[in-house]
């Protein structure tokens, strides 16, 4: 055997010649030890210990070059050299199966040889699920349940996420893009994002690796646990957030998909003019009539002359978005007879009366007023609606209780279009697949989101690790703060699937 140089060891392992793992005999031919098959500790594995879902960093030194998984107690050690974490791990507690977290390779420590074994793929498959285009393409057609190794039944994408200290905010909108099938497809398959190209030293595209990572742990078949932690992921979102959004303090689920769904679209190499997944499922557009209002404490005839002038006539603009905001009428103030608030209720289609092309709204900045409405001119795939719940004054922030009474489904958009627009639209229906929920106070509330699962047509409720159930008419008795809507497949459409 080749001798084994500890000291290297520590910090490169893609020699394993220099490891005593394999020796070469003759013209290159490759031996490996005849241990490594038959190694005699494998039934120390313990799986129920073994939790991938945290940053890949020893236990020891906090260093992430070189990590192995202790596979009997799941500790995370460095290196497997004489003097390594993992190698005095392996003496001092008689732990001897180890993995490579960047190679998926096994090893027996302190013997030092690889172990090959094919009962131990379970393990390395919860460590990186892979999906064929096969299973990313049947996902939606079933609603089989699957038991995790602790023997809890669950449904793969319907998984609770760990709410590590204040991140549920962050929490729901994951979950809520977990379930819109053009983009869980996408980051389902790494090689649809594994070659872009981004500047060097650029930090952003850790956002598009780790989002990928998770939903591949939230759609696993093969889960040791009902349940995911999106540790590392929300650990990027800090980063690449520079701290604007934590996880130890409560944010907001609006701002925070606001800047989740741009820092995506960027970092996945979209620009105005050039699409990504984001933009290809959300990304609609509107005209805006806007038009400038004199100061109101001008005097009438002041103002009636400024009116005809042109700075003050209507201009029309085109403008994409990804979302929909629609504002909440003001909630009243008065109790009735029991002294009890009145919660009042607005219907859907009341505040999307916005986007009539005939509803103005006043606009106030700093120096100007402006008198607002907005027309849709094109529809997307996937519909976001954000119900504006908060306002925010120099003091507090107030929150409106109103209930939206809406459909679940059948919703028809056409009215809100242009005339050009209704026409080349063909389908301008769409059903809810998520509702996130606010429930409290402004700053002390909790988030809940209500998710379609497309292969049993059932809706559930999850809240941080929690999964349960829900009838759909009790979806719309909630504080929706948040909604996605899924387009109806126009007849065209239908007819150009089957034909393929």
């Amino acid at each position: 055997m080749v001798s084994i140089k500890r000291e290297r060891e520590a910090e490169v392992d893609d020699d394993d010649n220099e490891n005593g793992v394999v020796a070469k005999i003759g013209r290159g031919r490759v031996v490996e030890d005849r241990r490594s098959r038959h190694c005699p500790y494998l039934d120390t594995i313990n799986r129920s210990v073994l939790d991938f879902d945290f940053e890949k960093l020893c236990s020891i030194s906090l260093s992430h070059i070189n990590v192995y998984a202790c596979l009997v107690c799941g500790k995370y050690f460095q290196g497997r050299g004489l003097k390594s974490h993992a190698y005095t791990h392996s003496v001092q507690f008689a732990h001897h199966v180890f993995l490579n977290l960047h190679t998926l390779k096994f090893y027996c420590l302190p013997d030092n040889y690889e172990i090959i074994d094919s009962s131990l793929e379970d393990i390395t498959y919860v460590l990186k699920p892979t999906f064929t285009k096969q299973h990313i393409a049947g996902l939606d057609k079933q609603g089989k349940l699957y038991r995790a190794y602790d023997g809890t039944t669950y449904l793969p994408g319907i998984v609770g996420l760990n709410n590590i200290k204040a991140n549920d905010y962050a929490n729901v909108v994951l979950q809520a893009f977990s379930n819109v099938p053009p983009l869980r497809n996408y980051f389902l398959e790494e090689e649809n994002y594994r070659g872009i190209r981004r500047p060097p030293g650029d930090i952003m595209f850790l956002l598009v690796q780790r989002f990928g990572e998770l939903m591949r742990k939230l759609w696993n078949p093969r889960n040791f646990k009902a349940h995911v932690s999106p540790h590392e992921m929300l650990q990027a979102v800090v980063l690449c957030s520079k701290k604007n959004f934590q996880i130890t303090k409560q944010g907001d689920a609006v701002d925070f998909m606001t800047w989740f769904l741009n820092a995506l679209h960027g970092a996945l190499g979209g620009t105005k003019k050039k699409p990504s997944i984001i933009t290809k499922a959300f990304q609609g557009s509107m005209r805006i009539f806007s038009k400038k209002l004199p100061h109101p404490d001008l005097p009438p005839e002041e103002k009636e002359a400024l009116l005809v002038t042109e700075e003050y006539q209507e201009r029309m603009s085109e403008s994409t978005f990804l979302f929909l905001t629609l504002d909440l009428p003001t909630a009243p103030l008065y109790k009735d007879e029991k002294e009890q608030l009145i919660i009042p209720q607005v219907p859907l289609f009341n505040i999307l009366a916005k986007f009539s092309g005939s509803t103005e709204k006043e606009y106030k900045t700093y120096k100007e007023n402006f008198l607002k409405r907005f027309q849709l001119t094109k529809l997307p795939p996937y519909l976001i609606f954000c119900i504006k719940r908060f306002t925010k004054n120099n003091f507090f922030v107030e929150k409106n209780p109103t209930i939206v009474n809406f459909p679940i489904t059948n919703v028809d958009l056409r009215e809100y279009l242009t005339e050009e627009a209704q026409v080349t639209e063909k389908s301008t229906t769409y059903d809810l697949v998520a509702n996130v929920v606010h429930d409290g106070k402004p700053s002390e509330g909790a988030y809940r989101i209500h998710v379609l699962h497309h292969g049993t047509g059932k809706w559930y409720e999850m809240q941080d690790l929690q999964v349960t159930d829900i009838l759909p008419q009790m979806i719309t008795l909630s504080e929706a703060y948040i909604q996605i809507w899924k387009r109806k497949e126009s007849e065209d459409d239908k007819t150009n699937h089957t034909g393929m």
